[in-house]
C-alpha cells in the first residue's frame, strides 16, 4: 500500500507541474500578444481607425441597443411606423401638413371621448426647459460653423485631395437625388441608417479589410493622378500652396 501511495503522490505531482508550465506557456504568449506591435497596429485597421466598439460609437444605452437591433420588437415598429409613413406620403400622396392636422385630430378626439367616457387619463407634463433648447441651438450652430469652415477650407485650395473628395461626394448625392423623390430619398436614408450598423456589427472584420483594400487602392489612384496631372498644373504667385 506505501508503494501505490508513492506512486500516487509522485503522479499527482507530474500532473502539477503540467498544469504550471501549461499555465505559464499561456501567460507567456499572452504577454508576447499583448507586447506584440501587430496586435496594436489591429486598431488602425478598423474602419475610420476607430477603437471603441460599434455599440459604444453609437453612443451606447438603449438608443445604441435600437439601432442595432438588440431590441428587436421595437426597432421592427419603427420600421414598420416609417414604412407605413412612406407609404402614406408616397404611394396615396398624403401632404405633410394635412397628415399632422389628421394626427392631431385623431389624437384629440382619442383623448377627449376617452375622458368623457371613463375617468379622465393623467396625462404626463410635457415642459420643454430653457437649457436643453440652448443646447440644440448651440449643437446645431456649431454643426452649421463647421460645416461653413469645412466649405472655406476646401474653397481655399490648400487641399487639392479634400477638393476631389468633397466633390465627389456631392456629385454623387446629386445624382442618387436624381433617382428618387424626397420621401424616397429620406425613407431610404432612414433604412440604410437602421440595418447598416448591425450589418457592419456582424461582418466587422470582412467590411475593414475591404474597405483598408479600398483605401489603399484609392490613394495609389490618387498619387498617380497628382504626379501626372496635378503636379503639372502652374501655380499663381499668389499661391499658399508649398512648393514641392
Amino acid at each position: 500500500m506505501s508503494g501505490i501511495n508513492v506512486h500516487v503522490f509522485e503522479a499527482e505531482g507530474i500532473n502539477e507541474k503540467i498544469h504550471e508550465h501549461k499555465g505559464s506557456s499561456s501567460s507567456s504568449s499572452s504577454d508576447a500578444e499583448n507586447d506584440n506591435p501587430k496586435s496594436k497596429l489591429s486598431w488602425k485597421r478598423r474602419l475610420f481607425g476607430r477603437k471603441a466598439s460599434v455599440h459604444a460609437v453609437l453612443g451606447g444605452g438603449k438608443s445604441a441597443d435600437i439601432i442595432l437591433w438588440r431590441n428587436k420588437p421595437i426597432s421592427g415598429g419603427i420600421v414598420a411606423g416609417a414604412t407605413v409613413i412612406w407609404l402614406l406620403f408616397e404611394w396615396i400622396g398624403y401632404h405633410l401638413l394635412a397628415f399632422i392636422c389628421h394626427f392631431l385630430i385623431l389624437s384629440l378626439t382619442v383623448c377627449f371621448i376617452w375622458s368623457f367616457v371613463s375617468r379622465p387619463p393623467k396625462f404626463p407634463e410635457v415642459i420643454l426647459s430653457e437649457d436643453m433648447l440652448l443646447y440644440i441651438a448651440r449643437s446645431v450652430t456649431s454643426k452649421i460653423n463647421v460645416a461653413f469652415a469645412t466649405y472655406l477650407s476646401v474653397a481655399s485650395g490648400n487641399d487639392v485631395k479634400k477638393f476631389f473628395q468633397v466633390i465627389g461626394a456631392l456629385w454623387i448625392i446629386s445624382l442618387v437625388g436624381s433617382w428618387f423623390s424626397f420621401w424616397t430619398l429620406v425613407y431610404l436614408v432612414f433604412l440604410m441608417l437602421h440595418t447598416a450598423p448591425v450589418l457592419y456589427e456582424n461582418y466587422e472584420v470582412h467590411v475593414d479589410t475591404m474597405a483598408e483594400k479600398a483605401l489603399l487602392e484609392f490613394n495609389k489612384h490618387y498619387a498617380a493622378f497628382d504626379e501626372k496631372v496635378l503636379r503639372k498644373i502652374p501655380r499663381g504667385p499668389f499661391s499658399d500652396r508649398k512648393q514641392d
